[in-house]
Parts: structure tokens; C-alpha cells; sequence
């Protein structure tokens, strides 16, 4: 989902920059400048390039922060032995996920706190975790 979000984002500016310089008023040769704004001395293009440089910062910065959220996820939960491998249960909000990836050291029966990425496969409900490592073992899940 990041890399299309991404990918429609730098689209979106890509063609807002192309647009805007295309639409930016030609210069006489001679004489004064003409389309300057009252006022600031700058002409409708550079107000133009402005615009541009200010949303193309803002859609990066955006980007950036969007995509550093979605990479690593902590997730604490009991683990379970099922017939399809690990599963972990989230505490917070009771959501289940089968574990995939660095699974060296999680153990069956244990609450543990997981880092790692979220995947949802297509047409399936099964959310999966890639972990990526243990951040904290607290021991035996309570009955």
C-alpha cells in the first residue's frame, strides 16, 4: 500500500511541476518585465515555482513520515502453536496474526512483544507479521 501511495503521490507532483512550467508566461526581449504581481516584484512565474516547490516539500515530507509508520510495527501479544505455524494475538485492539520471518527464539505459550512488519495477503482475512526481531519476552501467557 506505501509503494503505490508513493508512487501516485510523486506522479501527482511530477505532473503539477510539468503543468506549471508549461503554463508560465513568456518574457519580452525588451522592455519591462510584464507579469510581475503588484506589490512583491515577482513575476506569475516565480509565484508559480513557489507553489510548487512548497506542496512538492509538503507531499514529501508526507511521504516520509507515512511510510517510517507503516515499516516497523510492535506488537504484543500471547503466542500460539496452530496447525498453519505461530500465530500472535494482539492485546490491543484482539487481532491475530500468523508470524513469519526471524521466528528463531519465539516460543509457544509466552507473551511476547514482536517487531516487525504488517501484511495482509490478498483475498485472505489472515493478517501476517513478518518479525523482524524479539523486543521483549515477558515469560508464560496468564491463564
Amino acid at each position: 500500500m506505501t509503494t503505490y501511495l508513493w508512487r501516485v503521490m510523486l506522479n501527482t507532483v511530477v505532473c503539477l511541476a510539468l503543468s506549471f512550467s508549461l503554463c508560465a508566461a513568456a518574457e519580452p526581449q525588451v522592455g519591462p518585465k510584464s507579469g510581475t504581481i503588484p506589490g512583491t516584484g515577482l513575476t506569475s512565474g516565480d509565484a508559480v515555482a513557489i507553489v510548487v516547490g512548497v506542496i512538492a516539500v509538503v507531499v514529501i515530507v508526507a511521504v516520509v513520515v507515512i511510510h517510517s509508520k507503516a515499516g516497523n510495527r510492535t506488537i504484543t501479544g500471547c503466542v500460539n502453536a496452530g496447525a498453519g505455524g505461530m500465530t500472535l494475538t494482539n492485546e490491543s485492539d484482539k487481532r491475530s496474526y500468523l508470524l513469519a520471518g526471524e521466528t528463531a527464539g519465539i516460543k509457544p505459550g509466552d507473551r511476547m512483544s514482536l517487531q516487525g512488519k504488517s501484511v495482509k495477503p490478498h483475498g485472505s482475512t489472515t493478517f501476517t507479521l513478518e518479525t523482524k526481531k524479539i523486543k521483549q519476552d515477558y515469560g508464560v501467557c496468564p491463564q
